[in-house]
């Protein structure tokens, strides 16, 4: 029976296939994959691409034994596989964020928009002030423009998006980047399988 890994697709798949493939899982079926969403080309190794989101799912539920997923999404659905290695790809980072007449140090209760309300409220627990949550799952960049919400909280790699819609950072609340997470159980049935593969990927200088 396969090991199986769930990968993030879109620019995490892309950053990171050729680093696995280099820590040798064959991938030419990834490479090529029209419409699949199953690749078994491997003799060790089944791979299945899957939206961000839905990683932990599958890792919660035993479906698959290893996850590729940015660190965004393990810390606002509050991981509790374990995280073994940082792939060193998909580096970016959480901002608060607002037009520039916003007041951070303004008194009344701030309205936030965000796609994550967990990661915002704890930041915002973490300084001490109580802040209204706005979830939104489109262009977070508009709230404030429009006037929903007094500033944003948001994942940003370069800021072009930010600046291109005259916002100016406040404050960077924490880095973000892809990691390979492993299933509690998988860690015991798969341990030499997966020790092999980390230890292949370590060695081309991805950390712990």
């Amino acid at each position: 029976m396969p090991i199986k890994i769930a990968l993030t697709k879109g620019r995490v798949e892309q950053q990171v296939v050729p680093l696995i493939e280099a820590g040798g899982i064959d991938c030419s079926g990834i490479r090529n994959k029209g419409r699949r969403l199953i690749f078994d080309e491997d003799p060790v190794f089944e791979t299945i691409l899957v939206k961000g989101p839905d990683v932990l799912t599958y890792l919660n539920n035993g479906s698959v034994q290893i996850g590729i997923v940015g660190s965004d999404i393990l810390a606002e659905q509050n991981n509790p596989q374990y995280a073994m290695l940082d792939l060193g790809v998909g580096k970016c980072r959480f901002v608060l964020a607002s037009t520039r007449d916003f007041n951070p140090q303004q008194v009344r209760r701030k309205i936030i928009a965000t796609k994550y309300p967990n990661i915002t409220k704890r930041y915002f627990q973490s300084i001490g002030e109580d802040v209204e949550i706005i979830k939104i799952e489109g262009s977070v960049e508009l709230a404030p423009l429009i006037g929903l919400a007094d500033a944003i909280v948001d994942i940003t790699e370069t800021g072009t998006t930010l600046k291109e819609n005259d916002l100016h950072v406040y404050a960077e609340l924490q880095p973000v980047s892809t990691k390979l997470v492993v299933n509690r159980l998988a860690v015991k049935q798969y341990r030499t399988e997966i020790r092999n593969f980390i230890d292949k990927l370590q060695t081309l200088g991805v950390n712990a």
